[in-house]
This record gives structure tokens, sequence and C-alpha cells, in this order.
């Protein structure tokens, strides 16, 4: 008799991960840390039979792979099912460690005896999950992204406001995967990188012997995101001049190119970033209101790293996958590490996170990071410990 597949092999043909549930208990939630991420994945519990369905990763348990005859039988369980690669878990090992065989198309991840359940979920669905960004953990992060998966679906312009360092392209980037534009084209400009006579010819593109050294024609970063998305990052950087035509090419879907005198339709989703304060900026004169109002349909804040300390483990680990181009050199980070990392104030938020984490990838010795490996910024250490010094007495004032 052919096997009952699950609702989610119904639905979909392609798959991240088919979990086989047969001895291996955390099947459930290791499916269900995955799909609230909207990876798509499956569990089922004959992955024997030939189903049409086709997956990234079949998932099982070492046993499983044992009682399926050891190597040659994962082999053809992972050809029924139709998977590239198989990721064979052993859940009581002595210590931590992972292989490789078969020109790394088998993975065999071993995770020391007594670890959590839910670490163990955390890391695997880490290695698996391939979106790019960290399966957050804390409460605020998971609604601000259901929220930007809800604005996603719309066609409005979106501000994304936020600190420095987080993670305000990797919300856009999300909203385009999220949205009917997925396929098309998402383009990211650095208003802040790109001196401002550039910017314009970058924008909107230029004709041949516009200016010296036009020597080609070019349809900027507006037309070759049509269909799809423009984010322009650190929008509160360009020039009051350029805000005042990219104004008029938001409202009427043209450009025009430098040099040029024909408009051009286009058909683009705008997402705008600034870690500034928007309203004071506009008020200063800095910034035009008009424009601020037409990219500010829909405001989405991201939050400094201080304030959502639970995500910091989910990130690092995403950040050493992220850093490790062999799958057999991933380390785990121990408790140590995870509480010297949790213990800073993060003022660089994730990009000073992965800076630190780069550094812990050389300085490890083992497959474990220990705190002996986290090295944060002198610099980084000495602001924060400034923000907790006594204020002299000379200038300090009374607590009434």
């Amino acid at each position: 008799m052919a096997p009952i597949l699950p609702y989610y092999c119904m639905i979909k043909s392609t798959h991240r991960a088919i979990i086989d549930e047969v001895t291996f208990g955390l099947g459930d939630g290791l499916l269900e840390r995955l799909t609230s991420h909207d990876v798509a994945a499956a569990t089922f519990s004959n992955c024997t039979q030939s189903v049409k369905c086709t997956t990234d990763f079949l998932v099982l348990s070492s046993q499983r792979a044992a009682d399926l005859g050891g190597q040659s039988g994962v082999v053809e369980a992972a050809k029924a099912v139709g998977a590239k690669s198989v990721l064979i878990v052993d859940l009581n090992a002595t210590a931590y460690r992972v292989e490789a065989v078969l020109s790394g198309r088998i993975v065999i991840m071993s995770l020391p005896g007594g670890m959590p359940e839910s670490e163990a979920i955390q890391f695997i669905a880490t290695l698996l999950h391939g979106t790019g960004r960290a399966l957050v953990r804390s409460d605020a992060s998971k609604r601000l992204y259901e929220l930007a998966a809800r604005v996603a679906n719309s066609d409005v312009s979106v501000f994304i406001n936020g600190p420095t360092g987080s993670g305000k392209e990797i919300m856009a980037r999300f909203m385009h995967d999220q949205s009917p534009r997925q396929e098309k084209a998402f383009i990211a400009i650095n208003c802040a990188a790109i001196p401002d006579n550039m910017l314009e010819a970058m924008m909107f593109g230029h004709e041949k012997g516009a200016f010296t050294g036009a020597s080609t024609t070019n349809v900027g970063v507006i037309r070759a995101a049509d269909g799809g998305t423009l984010l322009l990052d650190e929008i509160s950087e360009m020039s009051l001049q350029l805000q005042a035509k990219l104004l008029r090419a938001i409202q009427e879907l043209t450009v025009t190119p430098v040099g040029g005198t024909k408009s051009i339709k286009v058909d683009v989703r705008i997402l705008a970033t600034s870690n500034r304060d928007m309203a004071t900026e506009c008020r200063a004169g800095r910034f035009r209101d008009d424009l601020f109002y037409r990219l500010n349909v829909f405001p989405i804040g991201t939050q400094a790293l201080c304030d959502r300390p639970e995500d910091i483990k989910p990130i690092a680990q995403e950040l050493i996958m992220r850093h490790v181009k062999n799958v057999t050199e991933i380390p785990m980070l121990s408790n140590c590490a995870v509480d010297a990392l949790q213990a800073h104030s993060w003022p660089g938020n994730v990009r000073e996170l992965e800076n630190v984490i780069q550094r812990a990838l050389v300085l490890k010795s083992s497959s474990i990071i220990t705190s002996d490996s986290i090295m944060i910024d002198q610099l980084a250490t000495l602001n924060t410990q400034s923000q907790t010094l006594d204020v002299p007495a000379s200038t300090a004032r009374p607590v009434l």
C-alpha cells in the first residue's frame, strides 16, 4: 500500500527538507521551526517509497539510517524522494562532530547526548533552512516579520528605519521574497556610498555621450529593477536636488535618462531605509517632506540588538553558517561563549556581531567556540563602560 503523504507533500512538489519521522524524536519540532519561518518542509514515515516530491535535504536519524542498511539504503531512500543531499542526525553522541561522505552528498551530524531538544532543533534548522536570515526567537522580531510579510503582499512603498547594522537590508530582501515580485529583480543601491554626481546617472541611467566618460548607454538601476523591487539604502544621504527628481519619478512612474529627452515608463516597487530620525531631517530641511510622505506609506522599524537578546544566539549561529564554507568545519557555540555574547551591549548591532563571529572562527581551536575565542572591539567595550561610569561628585545632581 502506498504511503499517505502529509498535507505539505500534497500541496508542494519541491521542498527544502523532507524529514523521516521514524526513530527521530525531533521531527515534529524541526518541522514546526522550519515552516514557521516559511521554509517548505514535510515529515512522513516511509521515505523508501517513491513519491512525487523533490527536496534539497532528506533528514533522518542515525538509527533509521542503520535500519535502512547503511549508506546504500540511505542512497536508495534519497532517490525515492528526489533528495539532492542527506542529513543523518545522531542525537546520542559522546561529542559534537560533522563528517561528510560521497563527496558531501551525505552529511552525518553527531550531537552530544543530553543536549536540550530546543537547542538541537535550532541548530539543525539553522543548517537546513537556507533563507539567508536568522531564525529569530524574540516575540518582537517574530511580530515584525509577520507584519512585513503582510505588507509585502501589497505594492505600497515602505520606509524601513532603524539603527545602523540592525538588518534593514535583510528586512527589505525578505519583503521582496514574500511579494508577488519575488521572481523579478531585487536591486539595492547605497545612496551614502556614491558621490551625488554619479548617483543620478546610476539611478536614472544615461545616454551615450551625456557626460565625459559616458561611452555607452546605461539603463540605470530604476529601469533595471522594472517589474521588481528597488531598495534605496540610506536615502537620507541623498541631496535635495536629486530628491526632487526621485519624487517626480515615483509619482509618474517614469524616468528620463541623463542626457535624454524621452520619459520611459517603469513598474517598480520602492523600499527605502535610513538610520536617522526622519522627522528631524524634514524639520531641518535636509529631506523633502513630500518625498518622505511618498516613501513612508508603510513604516517598518528594525530594533537594536541589545533590545532583543533572545536573538543574539540564533543570529550568531546563522552568521557561523554563512562564513563557514565546508559543512564539516561548522562549529558549535558553547554556553560560555553565548553568555559572553549576551553580556555585551552591541552598539554596532548585527554588523558588530558579525565581526566578532568572524574573529571567533579564526581563533577557535576546536569544533566548539568557547568564550576564549570571543574578542569584542576594545572601542565598543570602552564605549559601553563609559556609559556606566559614575558621575563626578562635583557635577552630580541630587536624587529627589
